[in-house]
């Protein structure tokens, strides 16, 4: 009788070994990265978001990011003056705290801050997102959504219903208030009524340049 796939046991010998590769590999790839790029910047994002971040990767593809994953990228800049890649990238290692990631750029560095410090983009709010205005819905028929859509909006809370095949808000709705810690229900809603009220922004920390390390 042929084995389970589902019983088969990996061994913790082969699963260390795979992930020792990949790290490798990251400090490999960070290290030629400081060989090749004159300056690495350190970021954090505001309300991050997988597709925005990899249009900004597009955007700069003469350049390299590296997002997340601190203690492996720490090894690659170094822990000390002793055993840093080059001279102060001990430096950048102090400050991989947190949700944050790196830049290497051959750009100005006139040029890189005045880019990310106007770069943002609105995005729809996720749940625990603070909302950032008084919104309220009025009274009467809601055109945009088809009839198919009066349930699901029910459920949320709404006071819909249907009349004559068109769904139509009962009663004035209050969907939250400025400053609100937002609901998974709340963040819904937003999104169904073209709301946003989350900026998508990278914001740069400090900077090495040139073996200078400085905050910005």
């Amino acid at each position: 009788m042929p084995k389970s796939k589902r019983a088969k046991v990996v061994s913790l010998t082969q699963t260390d070994k795979k992930g020792l590769e990949t790290k490798t590999q990251l400090v490999e790839q960070i290290q030629q990265c400081l060989d090749e790029y004159k300056a690495a910047y350190i970021f954090s994002v505001d309300n991050m978001r997988n597709a925005k971040l990899k249009d900004v990767r597009l955007a700069w593809r003469n350049s390299r990011f590296f997002f997340g994953k601190n203690r492996v990228m720490q090894r690659a800049f170094g822990f000390s003056a002793q055993d840093e890649y080059k001279p102060n990238t001990h430096l950048i290692s102090e400050h991989l705290k947190g949700n944050v990631g790196i830049l290497f750029t051959n750009k100005k560095h006139e040029d890189v801050v005045s880019w990310f410090e106007t770069f943002a983009e609105l995005d729809y709010a996720r749940s625990g997102n603070p909302a950032t205005d008084t919104v309220k819905l009025t009274a009467g028929p809601l055109t945009e959504f088809a009839h198919t859509m009066e349930p699901q909006l029910r459920a949320l809370g709404l006071p819909t219903s249907l009349k004559r095949g068109i769904v139509t808000l009962d009663n004035d709705y209050l969907v939250c208030n400025k400053g609100d810690s937002l609901s998974p229900e709340q963040a819904r809603i937003l999104k169904l009524f073209s709301k946003p009220m989350a900026e998508f922004k990278i914001k740069l920390t400090s900077a090495w340049r040139d073996g200078e390390f400085s905050e910005l």
